[in-house]
C-alpha cells in the first residue's frame, strides 16, 4: 500500500519536477527530507512494483524514433504464454488486454522504425500470429493526474 508521505511524492512529482540541477533536493527542500530521502522513496517504490516507471516522456519522433499501437488476436488459452512472449521484447512500453476481438494491445517504443518494423517480425514470428500496427497520426496531449490520497488539513500541514 501506498503511504501518505509517498503520495504525496509522487504528486508532487507528476509533470512539475523542478528543471534544476539538483530536482530531488529541490523537491526535498519542500518537504523537509533529504535528497537521499527523495530518491530512496522512489527507488523502493520501484524496487516493489508499486510503481513500474519514473522518467521523463519524450516526442520520440523527433529524435528519429517511433511509436507505435499495436493489436493482436490471441486465442484465450494461449493468453498467458503470448503476453510472456511480447513482454520479453525490450521494445515493448506497456500491454494490456481488452474485451475485443483484438484482445492484446501494446506499444512499441524504438531509436528507428526500421527498429520497430524488425521487433513486430519478431513477435509474429514467436507466437505465429499476426500483429496489427498503428503508427501514431496525430499527436494528442491528454495530461491525466489522478489523485493518490485524501487532502487534509494535517496532510498539508494546516
Amino acid at each position: 500500500m501506498l503511504s501518505p508521505d509517498d503520495a504525496r511524492l509522487l504528486e508532487r512529482l507528476h509533470g512539475d519536477l523542478p528543471l534544476t540541477e539538483r530536482p530531488f533536493a529541490d523537491v526535498a527542500a519542500e518537504f523537509g527530507w533529504t535528497e537521499d530521502d527523495v530518491i530512496g522513496r522512489l527507488s523502493a517504490l520501484l524496487e516493489s512494483g508499486m510503481l513500474t516507471r519514473f522518467g521523463p516522456l519524450f516526442q520520440i519522433e523527433r529524435a528519429g524514433g517511433l511509436f507505435v499501437l499495436a493489436a493482436m488476436a490471441v486465442p484465450e488459452e494461449r493468453y498467458e504464454a503470448v503476453t510472456a512472449q511480447v513482454n520479453a521484447h525490450p521494445e515493448i512500453a506497456h500491454n494490456y488486454r481488452r474485451a475485443h476481438a483484438l484482445n492484446m494491445w501494446f506499444v512499441l517504443g524504438t531509436e528507428t522504425p526500421a527498429q520497430c518494423a524488425a521487433a513486430i517480425t519478431r513477435i509474429e514470428a514467436e507466437t505465429g500470429l499476426p500483429v496489427l500496427a498503428f503508427p501514431k497520426e496525430r499527436e494528442f496531449f491528454v495530461e491525466l493526474k489522478l489523485p493518490l490520497h485524501q487532502a487534509t488539513g494535517a496532510a498539508h500541514g494546516a
